[in-house]
């Protein structure tokens, strides 16, 4: 019998990419494959790339460059969102073979198959915009949680962003399509489901389905015990999700939402469909159905023409709101978008104190958060992997818990009385029963 050949896969970006390079690994893992880490030599490299800024771009391009120089004979992969968007500059990479667009990838296991010798790379790209296919995707491998795509692509056109030229327009496939993945990751002893998607509250777009009865039907899954939806635009979450994740068994109180800007001003700039006042009621609403609700928030420090008033109206606002997380990104031009030709671009030494300003805040309001939450009695997921003598797991408010290992609660639900916060950052947990195997 000859020897299965080895494959590596690398992910950059979000968590989209993760359910879809897991996806692409079961096909090879189906056909004779073994996977091995990407710092082993394998026989196959799949880069799965994001381009969503040119920091993102340039972790990209050495992380191919660093897979050649370790395997240089091997056949290396490009896909993703940067080599939809900049096929050409990815094939120029030396010891690159395959470069394959966002809507190419479920035909990346045959591609691999075309290539006898290593010469010049192969591009496989598509008129991104034009597509109509959805490639399904979810994540496995993980015994607590799995990434689950129930949408791709966008329609907004932010001026900022090149995502609806990467992903192409908003399309999802139906309810009953998604539930059935739902069930396969169920089967696998999966507890906890993170849906996603490019644009996820625009669900609904090619199949006229509601959102919210995506939820009510995933609800009914048996064997997920938890949900969580990974992001969700500001418009998009009506007063009926929010009420629906407030009386759900299942759903999280755990809501990730861009800003972007907490300046109307710059917000128009972006072109984002809503203003300060709007975002506000929403985070307002969430507090005053879910008090416990953690929220997490995207923000862009030094936009075009963000002067240091309009920033500090974002830091003021951001304070009024009270979050409990903030992800924070300095802005990157982006070939072919509105911004890139904009004037009044503002200096990277700015945005690095912008972005280390905001920083600072986050971290206090972090800790705000779970020092609320000392005290209370929380039901946490423990994860399979232990450090040191420690494990841990989140709450359903995304508090990471950290407690003793034992190795009965890993994969299990169990209740954690919060007793304090670590010098890890972390809540410290005492279990308030003990699980029997």
């Amino acid at each position: 019998m000859s020897e299965k050949r080895k494959i590596a896969f690398c992910t950059l970006g979000c968590k989209l990419n993760f359910s879809e390079t897991s996806t692409l690994a079961r096909k090879f893992l189906e056909n004779d494959f073994v996977r091995v880490p990407s710092t082993q030599i394998a026989d196959v490299y799949v880069v799965n790339t994001c381009s969503v800024t040119e920091n993102a771009d340039k972790k990209c391009r050495q992380l191919l460059r660093k897979i050649t120089k370790q395997a240089p004979n091997a056949i290396i992969v490009a896909t993703g969102c940067y080599a939809q968007l900049k096929p050409q500059e990815l094939a120029a990479i030396e010891g690159v073979d395959i470069v394959a667009g966002a809507d190419q990838k479920g035909n990346i296991f045959e591609y691999v198959n075309t290539i006898n010798e290593k010469r010049k790379a192969k591009i496989f790209s598509c008129e991104i915009n034009e597509t109509k296919s959805f490639f399904k995707a979810f994540s496995l491998g993980d015994r607590t949680r799995s990434f689950l795509k129930v949408q791709d692509g966008c329609d907004y056109n932010c001026s900022y962003c090149t995502i609806p030229m990467a992903r192409g327009k908003s399309r999802n496939i139906s309810i009953a399509e998604i539930c059935n993945e739902a069930q396969i990751i169920a089967n696998s002893g999966v507890k906890e489901i993170i849906i996603t998607g490019v644009n996820t509250g625009d669900f609904g777009k090619t199949t006229g389905e509601p959102f919210l009865d995506l939820l009510k039907n995933l609800e009914s899954i048996e064997g997920i015990e938890r949900y969580r939806i990974s992001s969700i635009e500001p418009n998009l979450l009506t007063d009926k999700i929010i009420n629906f994740v407030r009386v759900s068994t299942k759903f999280l109180p755990h809501f990730h939402i861009p800003l972007q800007s907490g300046c109307d001003k710059i917000l128009a700039l972006m072109r984002r469909r809503y203003n300060t006042k709007f975002f506000a009621q929403r985070i307002n609403n969430i507090f005053k159905l879910i008090p416990d609700a953690f929220i997490g928030i995207d923000v862009i420090v030094g936009f075009p023409t963000e002067t240091d008033e309009d920033f500090n109206v974002t830091y003021k606002f951001l304070q009024e709101i009270n979050p409990a997380f903030l992800h924070i990104f300095p802005y990157s031009d982006r070939t072919n978008t509105v911004t890139s030709t904009m004037e009044g671009k503002v200096a990277n030494n700015i945005k690095a104190e912008r972005a280390n300003r905001l920083k600072i805040l986050c971290e206090a309001l972090h800790y705000e958060f779970y020092k609320r939450n000392t005290g209370k009695k929380v039901k946490v997921l423990f994860e399979s992997a232990r450090h040191g003598e420690m494990m841990f797991g989140f709450s359903e408010n995304y508090i990471k818990v950290e407690t003793p290992y034992q190795k009965e609660l890993t994969g299990k639900i169990t209740t954690v009385e919060i007793t304090g916060i670590a010098e890890s950052g972390n809540a410290t947990g005492k279990i308030c029963y003990t699980l029997r195997e």
